[in-house]
């Protein structure tokens, strides 16, 4: 299957002054079309970092990225970005919000009047999709966080991109949103055959989520393995509390630890409980 993302040996130093810290090293990593990539780790290994490379909001220091066969050099037509602090435009509804993206001069070129009735289809889909057609005229301020990220997904999406990429979009949600929102991007982006990759704190989330989990390890940042979701494509709620998904969700849970070099072993608490009590 052909590669949608590709990085080749990717590294990232930030240098302030005299002062150079390396936040990610030697990435090398190829997501296949269609796959809904998660990506974990303990803070401060570079999960955002690297998705905002793969965004062209962030360049660099060595290595190579490609994005649907294309050198990534900057932001792009091909990739759709949603934020963890949804980014709305708080001045336009709903509908204007979604529309947006199609307003910017990379997708205005050579356009025609035939162009303009697509995407005034595509946006109205996409309302009825993500369940926004009763509140296509509100504004932002009148939106639950679960609608505002909503919106924010349609946006993402209005341009047909080929690759989705998401930095813990659902984190300031409540648990029962969350399970909604997870459900809803499952179905959409199945439906719309996008690429996904998806940064999260959450190992559940990354698991319920992802054919893979990658996870990443900290100082300087790099990719410390990759676990294989052996559960299947179409999921539904009752998975997390399989056998399977308990024992793989466990296995990631202790290697975050061990990267980070935190234990959370009973044997270390009750000495330290021991120790307290002496």
């Amino acid at each position: 299957m052909p590669s949608a993302i590709s990085c080749r040996n990717v590294g990232k130093v930030f240098v302030t002054g005299r002062n150079r810290v390396t936040a990610l090293e030697n990435i090398t990593l190829e997501v296949p079309e269609g796959e809904f990539l998660t990506v974990v780790g303990a803070s401060g290994c570079g999960k955002s970092t690297l998705l905002r490379m793969l965004a062209g909001l962030e360049t660099r220091t060595c290595g190579d990225i490609e994005a649907a066969g294309v050198p990534v050099t900057g932001p792009g037509a091909e990739r759709g970005m949603v934020f963890q602090n949804y980014s709305l435009y708080p001045w336009l509804t709903v509908l204007g919000n979604i529309k947006f993206a199609r307003q910017l001069s990379i997708h205005t070129r050579d356009r025609n009047s035939s162009d303009v009735e697509t995407a005034s289809g595509r946006a109205d889909a996409l309302l009825h999709l993500m369940g926004l057609a009763k509140v296509a005229s509100a504004y932002p301020s009148q939106l639950s966080g679960g609608m505002q990220q909503r919106v924010a997904i349609a946006r993402a999406l209005m341009t047909r991109p080929r690759i989705l990429l998401m930095d813990e979009p659902f984190g300031a949600l409540d648990a029962q949103t969350r399970e909604v929102m997870h459900d809803l991007i499952l179905h959409v982006s199945a439906l719309e055959g996008v690429t996904v990759v998806f940064v999260t704190h959450d190992v559940e989330e990354a698991i319920y989520l992802g054919c893979r989990v990658l996870l990443m390890a900290p100082q300087p940042g790099r990719i410390d393995s990759i676990y294989e979701v052996q559960l299947p494509r179409h999921r539904h709620q009752e998975m997390k509390h399989t056998a399977e998904f308990l024992r793989l969700k466990s296995s990631i849970r202790e290697r975050i630890s061990g990267t980070c070099g935190i234990r959370t072993d009973t044997e270390l608490l009750q000495k330290l409980s021991r120790k307290a009590t002496a």
